[in-house]
């Protein structure tokens, strides 16, 4: 049987070709993270709202994150033997110091998204970045937004990234495209993919250095990620998978939205992120959409682009409440193939049944 090739990372090195993608408000911690990595991938801890259990979360966002963020990383690191990373988002206005915590730390990876890297990362300064062993990873929706940070990086800091991870429009969550182009057929991922993968090869050349690409956003077997492999991609980040298992640090009701979602029950929303998400329809979507929920005060300012003035709802409050299981007063993010996801099982039986659906692509494309 033929087995997934390995996938590295800088000096980081998974047996697996899979990271498991960060998800906020609390949806991958610890438990799920270091569940990943026991199993072979990378597991990823999101840094978005985590200080949400934290009992000063409330008067004291900023701090109680960092705090449950040292928290996390510590709790998955003694529970697995294999890495882990954190997701950080760009537009948090603690981004920086989340940073900073994560490579105290340890975090072996560090995936940044919800905005482009084009300065040392969150003001980590440079000298710090040549020191720490931690990869920096950009999470990018385009060719041009992987030139950018290429020519960025290079340039003023005299380093490349580690990584980068492409994520395409059949993601969940906020997605890097506009509304209108999240069904055209050059945003399909095999193209971003290809296109990103001949963005990075003239810098791979220049400085002598591997830039793999992961394929992100509508990964969702063994033989998707066969087929991401063999058009050059050096391995996957898959999260609505991830949700479903035992291990998700979700509540149950969460993961049962899930299992019970149907095609039709995906839609589109404009976040106060001021991105397009892909979520769950439901009754407080349903709401919102009519006007109906308002935040009456903004007790964080979590996110630089974010406006509680004119936003219609406080998406902080919102996916802290749906994490809970507390549906009817948030929502839960999902990506494209959801409708997909039919039970919740062990990350270490979902992990077998991809590992299985890719020894059968391998075998039926050299049949």
């Amino acid at each position: 049987m033929e087995t997934m090739p390995e996938l590295r990372i800088g000096n980081v090195v998974s047996r697996l070709p899979i990271v498991q993608g960060g998800m906020g408000v609390g949806i991958s911690l610890s438990g799920l993270a270091s569940a990943v990595s026991r199993a072979g991938g990378i597991g990823v801890i999101s840094a978005a709202g985590i200080g949400m259990m934290e009992p000063d979360f409330k008067t004291n966002f900023h701090k109680a994150n960092v705090r449950a963020l040292r928290k996390e990383i510590v709790r998955a690191k003694v529970s697995c033997w294999g890495p882990i990373g954190v997701n950080i988002m760009m537009a948090l206005t603690d981004c920086s110091t989340l940073i900073g915590a994560a490579m105290e730390e340890g975090a072996d990876v560090i995936f940044l998204g919800a905005g482009l890297p084009l300065r040392p990362p969150a003001g980590i300064p440079l000298e710090v970045l040549e020191e720490t062993s931690t990869a920096f990873v950009p999470i990018v929706s385009s060719p041009r937004a992987a030139k950018l940070i290429l020519k960025h990086w290079d340039r003023h800091y005299q380093r490349l990234p580690d990584a980068f991870v492409v994520e395409g429009p059949r993601a969940g969550g906020h997605l890097g495209f506009k509304r209108d182009d999240l069904d055209s057929d050059t945003n399909d991922l095999r193209s971003l993919v290809i296109g990103v993968l001949e963005t990075v090869q003239p810098y791979e050349q220049l400085h002598d250095q591997p830039i793999p690409v992961l394929a992100a956003g509508g990964v969702f077997s063994g033989a998707d990620i066969h087929e991401m492999l063999q058009i050059g991609a050096s391995g996957v980040q898959m999260a609505t998978r991830f949700v479903a298992t035992d291990e998700c640090d979700a509540d149950l009701a969460f993961k049962q939205a899930y299992v019970d979602c149907e095609p039709g029950d995906l839609t589109i929303i404009d976040s106060p992120l001021g991105l397009p998400g892909r979520a769950i329809d439901n009754s407080f979507l349903a709401d919102v959409a009519q006007g109906v929920r308002r935040p009456t005060n903004c007790p964080w300012h979590c996110l630089t682009t974010c406006n509680a003035e004119t936003s219609p709802y406080c998406i902080a409050r919102a996916l802290t409440n749906a994490k809970e299981g507390h549906l009817d007063e948030g929502f839960a993010f999902a990506g494209a193939n959801t409708p997909r996801v039919k039970e919740i099982v062990p990350v270490a039986e979902l992990v077998a049944e991809l590992e299985a659906q890719y020894a059968i692509a391998q075998c039926i494309q050299v049949a």
